[in-house]
């Protein structure tokens, strides 16, 4: 069986699939991006409702020329496997019709009832902003016509999805090492080169691709104050860039970062701001040894895609405070796996936070069985892998 995976590999990921599979997906991306380069140089007004379908067209353009080429040297696959998000996946089939697409249905955008309007302190910009979240959608549209079936990470992400299609898609998370995630006693950290942490110390954890609003950055950061009063050892450890991930830039020269840093600074003395650590973009190494270290972690989100890194911290065998969100509540259990409270409750998360630190017991319970619902549920090599090879099996005989 020949299968053609249409997506771009992430820098620094697991290599999966044989060589030539790989070739045709960097032939792919490399088009892409020559595409949209050229294009943009050329294309500067258009409507801005339709500018973010508009990449997708010219990225799956240019994936469908290289697709012809493909095809024409003889390539002819019996499945394709497609994130669609970026658009390489639109007019594939258009090249090989008789090819089983399956789409990876990370999210669907709804104006009501998810990410958009979640927050009333960011709210819509503009008015139109209904309209261009409606053609966003475009592209997941236009795949329903050609997938033969989907696959979610969670329950709560396939439920984004209007019927009928939604009945087509099968729930598999992508999976965690569940076996190389484990608890260290003995994990120890050096930062700059001067302070060195360990499991003696009273570490917190706070982890972002970017530090952003949708993350619920802005609640965190107005927790330290009090936080920083009521534990005098306490150590804060945050990771994350100052870019956006997701969402809208804030307005102004500022980031985010730097915005509730200004807005919580002067609460925080400079003695107990010194206990406060941003640490950037760190390696997973790295990564891994912080979550070891953590007493307590913090995850917050808006209701919107589930972060690798809830999950990864569970398999460490974290204590993990959560926001009482979806699709959270897929993964932490109350007070069974974790603690869930309010996005919106600064005063709760700061209650939450600290009663786990005065509670080893609590701590030691809670991680266990954190870990252990990480191995049952998400684990890659016994759970998601092996689920993962089912549903392309059934993709190609159906």
């Amino acid at each position: 069986m020949q299968i053609f995976s249409a997506r771009t590999r992430r820098a620094g990921s697991q290599r999966a699939g044989n060589d030539d599979a790989e070739n045709h997906c960097f032939t792919l991306a490399r088009c892409a991006f020559i595409a949209l380069f050229h294009h943009s140089r050329h294309h500067a007004r258009i409507h801005p409702w339709v500018s973010d379908f508009e990449t997708k067209t010219i990225r799956g353009e240019a994936c469908f020329r290289a697709a012809l080429q493909l095809r024409d040297e003889g390539f002819q696959p019996e499945v394709i496997i497609a994130h669609p998000g970026w658009g390489e996946s639109l007019f594939l089939k258009e090249i090989w019709p008789l090819a089983r697409l399956g789409m990876y249905c990370e999210f669907f955008y709804h104006s009501t009832g998810a990410d958009v309007g979640f927050d009333p302190e960011f709210p819509p910009s503009e008015v139109g902003d209904v309209c261009r979240l409606r053609l966003k959608n475009l592209n997941n549209l236009l795949h329903f016509e050609t997938a033969t079936a989907g696959l979610a990470p969670t329950h709560w992400q396939a439920s984004t999805f209007p019927l009928p299609f939604r009945e087509r898609i099968s729930v598999i998370h992508d999976g965690i090492d569940t076996a190389a995630l484990t608890p260290n006693p003995n994990a120890s950290l050096t930062l700059n080169n001067s302070l060195q942490l360990s499991r003696a110390d009273e570490i917190i954890t706070f982890v972002n691709r970017n530090l952003e609003p949708y993350r619920g950055y802005h609640i965190f950061m107005r927790a330290l104050p009090e936080l920083l009063k009521r534990r005098p050892q306490l150590r804060v450890l945050i990771v994350g860039n100052d870019g956006v991930s997701y969402g809208a830039k804030p307005s102004g020269e500022l980031t985010w970062k730097e915005i509730f840093i200004q807005e919580v600074r002067e609460h925080i003395s400079a003695e107990d701001w010194q206990r406060v650590h941003f640490l950037g973009s760190i390696s997973y190494q790295h990564f891994v040894t912080l979550l070891q270290l953590s007493r307590v972690h913090v995850y917050l989100t808006y209701p919107f895609v589930l972060s690798w890194s809830l999950l990864e911290a569970m398999s460490i065998g974290c204590a993990i405070v959560a926001s009482n969100t979806a699709p959270l509540r897929e993964a932490i259990i109350h007070d069974d796996n974790g603690q869930l409270v309010d996005f919106f409750d600064v005063n709760e998360l700061t209650a939450a936070i600290c009663n786990l630190l005065d509670d080893a017991p609590a701590r030691e319970r809670l991680g266990a069985r954190a870990r252990a619902a990480a191995i049952a549920h998400y684990d890659l090599q016994t759970v998601c892998l092996p689920e993962q090879l089912r549903w392309v099996a059934q993709l190609a005989a159906s």
